[in-house]
């Protein structure tokens, strides 16, 4: 029975209540029991198990991003542990809050940056009762059985290690059936995988051919008629050899070589971007690499020069001008432009650079995550980025050979300076320290306020351009304290600051006649003028702090990284806090194996057109495999072995008998080894582009070969420059400096030299590892009718009636020794002849020309045909 409220009636139910009784005797009698072990609590209805509701979603949806192999974002979802860790984004999970928990809100599509997981594209998004149990689990704790791994993977024979990162062992050199043929180690190696395919070397190049493939690829330079006929002439079994030494003692042959490695850093002499303003101090980078190639300054040394010349002990001004190599980013100096944003964009590229020239890994993939095919994670890319994070730009005072005097007048120049401002010393400091607490604002709030977002411009530009330094150098010296600024740093930011504060400093500047002040000082200056100064870098005392940049951007910091090196090389072992010396030191050390065998290939790619590994910039798993792995083992162990000697290495190329094959066609290997891979001749090269002009200008005789010092601009079309949005002029060099080598033409990023584009040269603002060789019409016309080849046509047919005897046949010959260096066929001295003479006739119809005689314009005619040929522009 049931009353009105539902609940049931004992009333003369005798069973029930029999019933109730025994059940409370049995729970008395079991009281002490109860007392030592509670009931368990009771689970809520929605209770969430792990195992079957959580470990599903993971492993379907998660764990072939986030597994035990290199997770992606560092962050495993294998281990409770490993999950609550996080990783890149810092914790993903904050059990109880699934709200404030970031791999709920990456699930859920809540992130505030906007990141979905699963990405699209790599797997099926969660459903909506998916996404609630992940939100029940974390609500609950995101409970995970103890010990659980998930994920696993299956035990599978362990994958070997790519070939690139395994350690480098001298291997023993291969012996060979025709021993009589090869001239040291390599010839060995090349020799050995040919006779294995039943192929024979190629003949050996004559001697007129092989002086002048040796003299180009040494300095860039064609070898003069004496110099052929001293070869040709000389006997001795060692000839050759001589030949070689003499060319790598030669001044010119840190030219030719220091345009690889300016290629490898992009070198430029502007800025970059819209306004790509000059920078005045660039050359002494590139004069410093000529420098250090021609004394044979050991790799090892060139490299900890570049990446850390001023953390060495004591370093001396040319140590630090070798981190000029680090100042070869662009630089934004617009108005309102985010320094800290294109401060991060020039680091980036020192990480990527470094990747590049020295490990040969395609390094940027990690910017945003973690590098699809190579062991290299996003988090190990920023640690690498710490390495240049704490490193600013600054500008040394390097002084040139002839500037001791300007150095000894240095105490006269700072007494006359004291005197001039002292008499308003105390308002003008003032003053001065109220302009710099704004222009640091206004650097931290870019475009905030318009006057001073020109006023950052203006600093990048007249000062960059007066000084060499620009915004960011001058943005760091704001930063320091006013007692720790050198005397230099002084004198500039004071200078700057009276040449341009009135703009922006109103009453008070006029009311302490500072515009009287800064045109006296600029007197003073004239009068004194200061040493000569070099890009270099610096080390902040206090370390900027580095993060990982979540998909790519530094506006959204992860977790935070310390200087550190990719966990598949060799471990990086230098204690505390390691810097950039750290980090160079380990590049050359001798358990890397990817240094040696990078450059080693790079410079064997110089004088085969093509490396040993094609990719010279990828020695990564989607990079190609060696055509001769144990060569290039064999000489990156050599390499080191010996000192880092690169002389020794090129020496060694150059006077093997593989170097010295003919390139002439063989139509037996056009099948079998179209591309050449197991070298049974040499290739035959086109020039480079720098190269093309300074032929021409060496044979025609108008060819300056002073060596170093600032940047020169030939003739070129005035509308190149003007295609570019920036305000840069092209003024064409007068005098010896019209004529200088290639190497040292103005380069502008926005419009470079367009000459040198025709014929291939590289980008200025990317790194290049391998020039492109291309064949166009417009090379042809450019060979034709550019101003520089139509003067050097002229001259060398100046050079040709001036420097031989009156005898057409005679004349020939000497041209094509002074272009060729070689004799000419019968029938080519013909087709001359006839050429020279239809020009005669032509130019005898035809009125006179002014102080041109007809034998000059046939002669010039002659000339530019020899000049046009394709064996002039190519090293056969």
């Amino acid at each position: 029975m049931r009353d009105q409220s539902g609940c049931q009636k004992w009333k003369g139910d005798t069973t029930g209540l029999g019933f109730v009784c025994c059940v409370l005797v049995l729970f008395c009698l079991d009281l002490r029991s109860v007392k030592s072990s509670p009931p368990p609590k009771k689970l809520p209805a929605n209770a969430i198990n792990f195992a079957r509701d959580i470990q599903p979603i993971l492993e379907a949806h998660c764990l072939s991003c986030h597994g035990l192999d290199e997770p992606e974002s560092s962050f495993s979802l294998t281990t409770r542990q490993s999950t609550l860790a996080g990783g890149n984004y810092g914790k993903a999970i904050q059990p109880g809050t699934p709200e404030n928990s970031p791999l709920f809100q990456m699930v859920s599509g809540t992130h505030q940056d906007q990141i979905v997981m699963p990405p699209e594209g790599e797997g099926e998004r969660l459903t909506p009762k998916e996404i609630a149990l992940i939100r029940q689990w974390i609500r609950q704790g995101a409970k995970w059985p103890k010990k659980l791994v998930i994920g696993a993977p299956v035990k599978h024979k362990r994958k070997e290690k790519h070939w690139a990162f395994q350690p480098i062992s001298r291997p023993e050199v291969p012996s060979v059936r025709q021993n009589t043929w090869a001239k040291n180690e390599i010839d060995h190696f090349i020799l050995h995988r040919l006779e294995q395919e039943k192929i024979q070397p190629a003949e050996a190049a004559d001697k007129a051919t092989l002086i002048r493939r040796v003299t180009l690829d040494l300095t860039g330079l064609p070898p003069t008629p004496e110099e052929v006929s001293a070869f040709l002439n000389d006997d001795r079994d060692d000839a050759y050899e001589r030949v070689v030494d003499r060319l790598l003692k030669s001044p010119h042959f840190g030219e030719k070589w220091a345009r690889l490695w300016l290629d490898l850093c992009h070198y430029a002499d502007s800025d970059g971007y819209l306004t790509d303003a000059v920078r005045p101090h660039a050359w002494r980078f590139r004069d410093w690499v000529v420098q250090s190639l021609n004394e044979n300054k050991p790799f090892d040394q060139f490299t900890i020069e570049q990446i850390a010349g001023d953390l060495l002990p004591d370093a001396t001004p040319t140590q630090q001008e070798g981190t000029g190599f680090l100042r070869q980013t662009l630089s934004n100096r617009e108005g309102g432009a985010d320094l800290e944003e294109f401060r991060v964009n020039k680091v980036i590229d020192r990480t990527k650079l470094v990747g590049t020239i020295w490990l040969g890994l395609t390094l940027d993939c990690c910017r945003c995550h973690n590098h699809k095919y190579d062991p290299i994670t996003q988090k190990e890319f920023y640690q690498l980025y710490a390495f240049f994070n704490s490193a600013y730009e600054v500008n040394v005072d390097a002084p040139l050979k002839d500037e001791q005097q300007r150095l000894n007048q240095q105490a006269a120049y700072q007494k006359k300076r004291h005197a001039l401002i002292k008499p308003v010393q105390e308002p003008l400091k003032k003053l001065q320290r109220e302009w710099e607490a704004k222009m640091l604002y206004a650097a931290a709030h870019p475009a905030e306020d318009h006057h001073w977002a020109r006023a950052w411009e203006v600093m990048g530009l007249v000062w960059g351009v007066g000084t060499g330094e620009g915004q960011q150098e001058g943005l760091e010296i704001l930063k320091l304290d006013p007692e720790q600024r050198s005397q230099r740093q002084q004198d500039d930011l004071l200078d700057y600051f009276l040449a341009r504060g009135h703009i922006v400093s109103g009453e008070k500047f006029k009311e302490l006649k500072l515009a009287a002040l800064a045109k006296n000082l600029a007197a003073l200056k004239q009068e004194y003028p200061p040493v000569s100064r070099a890009p270099a870098m610096q080390e902040m005392q206090i370390p900027n702090l580095a993060f990982v940049h979540l998909r790519g951007s530094f506006q959204s910091p992860g977790v935070p990284v310390h200087p550190g090196t990719p966990k598949t090389l060799p471990v990086f072992d230098s204690g505390k806090n390691p810097n950039r010396l750290d980090l160079a030191r380990w590049l050359v050390s001798a358990e890397n194996p990817l240094t040696s065998r990078v450059t080693v290939n790079r410079i064997w790619q110089e004088y085969f057109g093509q490396g040993i590994v094609i990719s010279s910039d990828d020695f990564g798993t989607q990079g190609d495999d060696p055509s001769h792995p144990l060569l290039l083992d064999w000489l990156a162990f050599h390499f080191k072995s010996r000192g880092w000697d690169v002389k020794d290495l090129h020496r060694l190329i150059v006077t093997s008998a593989t170097y010295r094959q003919s390139s002439k066609f063989r139509p037996d290997m056009h099948q079998k080894d179209p591309a050449n891979r197991l070298l049974s001749h040499q290739n035959s090269l086109r020039l480079s582009a720098e190269t093309v002009r300074d032929q021409a200008l060496a044979v025609s005789g108008l060819l300056t070969r002073k060596l170093g010092g600032p940047c020169v601009r030939p003739p070129q079309p005035d509308s190149v420059v003007m295609e570019a949005f920036g305000s840069n002029t092209w003024d064409v060099s007068t005098g010896e400096d019209r004529y200088r080598r290639g190497l040292y033409t103005l380069i502008l990023r926005t419009s470079p030299y367009a000459q040198s584009v025709i014929f291939d040269a590289p980008n200025p603002s990317q790194t290049c590892s391998r020039r492109d060789r291309s064949n166009t019409p417009l090379q042809a016309l450019t060979l034709l009718n550019d101003p520089v080849f139509y003067e050097a046509a002229q001259k060398l047919a100046q050079r040709i009636r001036q420097e031989n005897s009156s005898d057409l046949d005679a004349q020939l010959h000497f041209a094509f020794q002074l272009c060729l260096a070689r004799e000419p066929h019968k029938e080519e001295i013909e087709r001359l002849k006839t050429l020279y003479q239809q020009q005669i006739h032509r130019q005898s119809q035809q009125p006179s020309s002014g102080n041109v005689s007809g034998e000059e314009t046939a002669w010039t005619v002659v000339a530019s045909v020899l000049m046009n040929l394709h064996e002039f522009i190519v090293r056969d």
